[in-house]
């Protein structure tokens, strides 16, 4: 897939049918990007999971934050990556190890490694870069 672009009905399918996120990279901080769109997914009725190991025990908006994506005691349709693109090799490995597997890969603005998008490719699972939910949701009127 070309990740420089995605179709709008890439996208719109996704989120639809997207309806558990872990957020790792989340943060407690309401100055940051993910606290800020992690309580945008929860207002849209998403069930966010936050993942963060210096959080790990602690909530932030009321949802328990876990270390790791193995720590998630349910299965998660979307990994949302709020880390830097050099981390994103490993989470897809995390996510890849999981079973069941989430069904899509998504990070965030800036965030973009075409190795680790071929890896969760080869693994079955969709993939978006470079991206955000929270813009998206508004621009394709969901």
């Amino acid at each position: 897939m070309n990740h420089d672009q995605y179709p709008d009905d890439y996208l719109r399918q996704i989120l639809r049918e997207t309806k558990v996120i872990a957020l790792t990279g989340a943060s407690p901080n309401p100055d940051r990007p993910s606290y800020r769109v992690m309580g945008f997914l929860l207002s849209k009725g998403y069930r966010v999971i936050p993942v963060n190991p210096g959080q790990a025990g602690k909530t932030i908006h009321g949802q328990t934050v876990h270390a790791t994506l193995a720590d998630i005691p349910e299965p998660v349709d979307m990994v949302d990556v709020f880390r830097a693109s050099d981390a994103l090799p490993g989470v897809v490995e995390e996510a890849i190890a999981l079973s069941p597997r989430p069904k899509v890969i998504w990070s965030q603005l800036g965030v973009r490694d075409d190795g680790a998008a071929s890896a969760a490719e080869a693994a079955g699972m969709q993939v978006v870069m470079n991206h955000c939910p929270a813009i998206e949701i508004p621009r394709l009127g969901l």
